[in-house]
């Protein structure tokens, strides 16, 4: 094969590379918009309604759930509020939202779970699933905790429809100071139990108002001997008293007198 041959094989073509790149930003713009399309109309009025329907079945109950959802208090961040709390959903659906098979309630969950699925290509990833920052663990009704899902799903709707690229906020920071107020309480149980494994002892600690009021007794007790010192010792002197001047001599002056007062003439 000549060298025109192998040119003709593998042409050069300089039109090539910008008709190429022309082709990759027209594909890159039609999947940005078909994203764009899905998460903005991803959340439907009918999942609201599926929420409710489940709200409105429930038994009312004081019986309470345990569950993980965010701490508002902690990030009051709307859009790192529902990036943080969108695992934590899931898990609730796939954990503790169990109905009987084939039911309504059943059938309600499972699209539920589906959506769940979909929605994750809309948010990036900030920070690991298993991260507990800005986490607290709720005891509500199934009610209360029903109520909390729908809120996120319909918050999450109104988001995605007014920008459908604002859950690739970037939320580190938001997270980072939830880290550092959960060392921060921490921090005192972290302290007592290391002191406790220096002093050897695991028992409770004592008030400081308990010592104030046992040096309080330890004085009075103090007193209270030392005067019972004193008035032993102070009885223990008036019997010696009276029996010396019971056993007196003769010639004492009390004797003598007697004598004269015997020996006087009638």
């Amino acid at each position: 094969m000549t060298a025109r041959g192998a040119a003709g094989r593998c042409p050069s073509s300089p039109w090539l590379g910008p008709q190429l790149l022309l082709v990759c930003l027209l594909v890159s713009r039609s999947i940005a918009k078909e994203v764009s399309e899905h998460c903005s109309h991803m959340i439907g009025n009918g999942h609201l309604q599926v929420l409710q329907q489940l709200i409105d079945s429930q038994m009312e109950t004081s019986c309470q759930i345990a569950f993980e959802f965010v701490d508002q208090k902690q990030l009051d961040d709307p859009v790192c509020f529902l990036k943080k709390a969108f695992f934590l959903v899931k898990d609730i659906i796939d954990d503790k939202m169990r109905f009987k098979d084939n039911t309504p309630n059943a059938n309600a969950t499972e699209r539920l779970q589906e959506l769940s699925l979909r929605l994750k290509s809309c948010f990036t990833d900030d920070y690991e699933e298993q991260n507990k920052a800005c986490v607290q663990t709720f005891h509500e009704t199934p009610l209360k905790l029903l109520e909390k899902i729908k809120n996120f799903f319909n918050e999450t709707k109104r988001l995605l429809e007014k920008d459908w690229n604002t859950f690739s906020k970037n939320c580190n920071n938001s997270f980072a100071k939830c880290s550092s107020q959960g060392n921060n309480d921490q921090r005192p149980l972290t302290d007592t139990g290391n002191n406790e494994q220096r002093g050897g002892s695991s028992g409770p600690r004592i008030p400081e108002f308990y010592f104030h009021l046992l040096g309080i007794i330890l004085v009075l007790l103090a007193v209270g001997g030392l005067l019972f010192y004193r008035w032993k010792r102070r009885s223990h002197r008036e019997p010696q008293t009276l029996d010396s001047s019971v056993g007196r001599p003769e010639g004492s002056p009390l004797t003598q007198d007697e004598d004269r007062q015997v020996e006087l003439p009638v």
